[in-house]
């Protein structure tokens, strides 16, 4: 299994996630190999704005492992994660993030961003366990799932 493969699973959850109702934004996580969290966004179902797909699915990765360390770990996004996601992840000690779409592509289809990117909160973070970014990575698959919200859901969130 690969990048393409997990990615797959986070655009697949993402638009389960679409057809709740929910914003077009979905998450997994895995660790050796193995997916240990795949969740979408739930913000409007908890009404929780920090309900987030990565916050999610860290959540249920450190549940899942009992711990909050996930050294090793590589977190897939189907856009390139907030500043309150990126923290998250720094936090938990993610390794690796590979997402779609950017902050900038989010802000385009309408969803509330702020413009800081990950590669500036990586840059501030301690060079020993800096975060490996790997950006727009099946974009293109992912840009679609802004359309696919769009045509499900009369407003964008």
């Amino acid at each position: 299994m690969d990048d393409k493969y997990f990615m797959n699973k986070a655009i697949d959850v993402c638009k389960k996630g679409i057809a709740k109702g929910q914003a077009p934004f979905g998450a997994c996580i895995v660790k050796d190999g193995e997916i240990i969290a795949l969740t979408h966004n739930t913000v409007l179902k908890d009404i929780n704005p920090c309900s987030h797909a990565e916050v999610n699915a860290i959540a249920k990765a450190c549940k899942k492992i009992d711990n909050i360390d996930l050294k090793g770990a590589v977190l897939y996004s189907t856009t390139e994660p907030c500043p309150m996601c990126f923290s998250a992840s720094h936090w938990a000690k993610i390794s690796r993030i590979v997402y779609g779409c950017t902050i900038k592509d989010s802000a385009k289809a309408g969803y509330h961003e702020l413009p800081v990117s990950n590669k500036f909160l990586a840059s501030k973070e301690n060079k020993k366990e800096r975060i490996e970014l790997v950006p727009k990575f099946m974009r293109k698959e992912c840009l679609e799932l802004f359309k696919l919200a769009k045509n499900k859901h009369e407003r964008v969130y």
